[in-house]
């Protein structure tokens, strides 16, 4: 959740690959206590050289000033180990270099579809209720709890309390982890779960929606009344615990849309296209969007974007104020989009239409060099990873508007081209761009 869940979610989201039939089989047991792995001599630079132990000694310290009891610190400390692993994964992920296309053939496929349905009616009562109090509808609880486990299928088999403070203890995202550990503390000492019972994904997410430790001590909430916010077992409580996160969290505004299939028009201009940029829709429809069957788009003022998640030849999606909780959720656009689309297949909404012709995509490498031409000049483009994330997308539009190139920041192998000649282009006004 929230923009570091870009890296947090995908290891999980490579399990989930399989339909969930192919998943089911008897819960795993409950692990051992785990054992330590030597740190890398490298990790405590950002601890001013503290060996692991005296780091640890230090988050007890912060734990316990936070109010967490002491019965609670002896009953975590044999789980509160380093795992050189937990940080190697942490760092080797590239899940979300896949085509939107591919990505949202998998997660979204009619079997998990189907399955969201299915539960909406299976838990009816609890789905009507937190639409109710939260407003959030049953099709967006449904499909993040689709996508992060399968419907509590594949929640991870790891540790939690290990996995949180190697990544504490690792210098890429130490504070942040040191607060997720002390949350997790919290968790065991509010007596909703146990230490041996806070078994989940390696980046330390809990539960059927894989809940940040933070977000379940802010967030969860005790839906079916038995005194304990339980998100690995209890559905009732994740229902109302995923409703609560997302209207009061993310800032969900009831009773509007989140995402829609839409057609453009090659005569768009495709500087518009993107999420920065909002629009009325009755300007939108003037300017030639349609819905896919060539309905008009309503008449109204509601603020919309134009997103192409690959460019002006792939899928076209409009969306709403709703659609930055999908953001915040995670910040990849491969996969808000993907979760988006799925809440509106589970709500009733057709497939979306396949590119009349294949979209072309730059290889893993020549996407890197792209970014490295674009850190040359002068645009921050975050990791230099080979991943098309949403700061690399602005620099490749900005660059597509200097070259005269259509503005859809979709990096293509002409714009590489350009750059890696090092020419220069005139640079046109935006309105010229198409």
């Amino acid at each position: 959740m929230l923009q570091t869940r870009f890296a947090i979610a995908a290891a999980a989201l490579l399990t989930l690959a399989l339909p969930a039939s192919a998943q089911f089989g008897p819960p795993p047991a409950k692990p051992a206590v785990p054992k330590a792995t030597a740190p890398s001599p490298r990790a405590a630079s950002c601890h001013s050289g503290a060996s692991f132990d005296r780091f640890l000694a230090d988050v007890k310290q912060k734990a316990v000033a936070a109010g967490v009891s002491q019965r609670t610190m002896s009953e975590a400390s044999p789980y509160l180990v380093y795992d050189q692993g937990i940080v190697n994964r942490d760092r080797g992920q590239r899940v979300f270099g896949q085509l939107f296309t591919e990505f949202a053939g998998r997660m979204a496929a009619p079997y998990r579809m189907q399955n969201g349905q299915q539960h909406i009616k299976s838990h009816a009562a609890a789905f009507a209720r937190a639409e109710k109090e939260f407003g959030v509808p049953p099709a967006v609880i449904a499909a993040f709890w689709g996508l992060e486990s399968d419907f509590g299928v594949n929640m991870g088999n790891l540790p939690t309390l290990k996995s949180l403070v190697s990544l504490a203890y690792d210098c890429r995202r130490s504070e942040m982890f040191v607060n997720e550990t002390i949350a997790a503390l919290k968790i065991i000492d509010r007596g909703d779960l146990t230490p041996d019972e806070m078994v989940g994904s390696w980046a330390g997410e809990l539960g059927q929606t894989q809940f940040l430790p933070v977000h379940y001590v802010n967030y969860a909430v005790d839906y079916d009344g038995d005194g304990r916010r339980d998100l690995l077992r209890s559905e009732d409580d994740v229902i109302g615990s995923t409703a609560n996160y997302i209207a009061n969290g993310l800032k969900w505004r009831r009773g509007e849309p989140w995402l829609e299939e839409i057609k453009v028009p090659q005569t768009l201009p495709w500087d518009q296209t993107d999420l920065t940029v909002q629009l009325p829709r009755s300007k939108w429809a003037q300017l030639g969007v349609t819905y896919p069957d060539g309905r008009p788009l309503p008449n109204d003022n509601l603020a919309s974007s134009v997103l192409l998640p690959m460019g002006r030849s792939g899928p076209a999606f409009m969306a709403y104020a709703n659609f930055a909780a999908y953001t915040a959720w995670n910040n990849s656009l491969i996969y808000s989009t993907t979760a988006g689309y799925l809440a509106t297949r589970i709500a009733g909404a057709a497939p979306m239409r396949k590119p009349s012709t294949p979209v072309a995509q730059l290889p893993f490498n020549e996407l890197k060099q792209l970014q490295q031409l674009l850190v040359q000049a002068g645009f921050n483009v975050g990791k230099v990873d080979g991943v098309l994330g949403q700061q690399s997308r602005a620099a490749v539009k900005a660059m597509q508007i200097k070259y005269g190139l259509p503005a859809d920041s979709w990096p293509t192998t002409e714009l590489l081209a350009r750059m890696r000649g090092g020419g220069t282009a005139q640079a046109q006004p935006a309105s010229a761009v198409r």
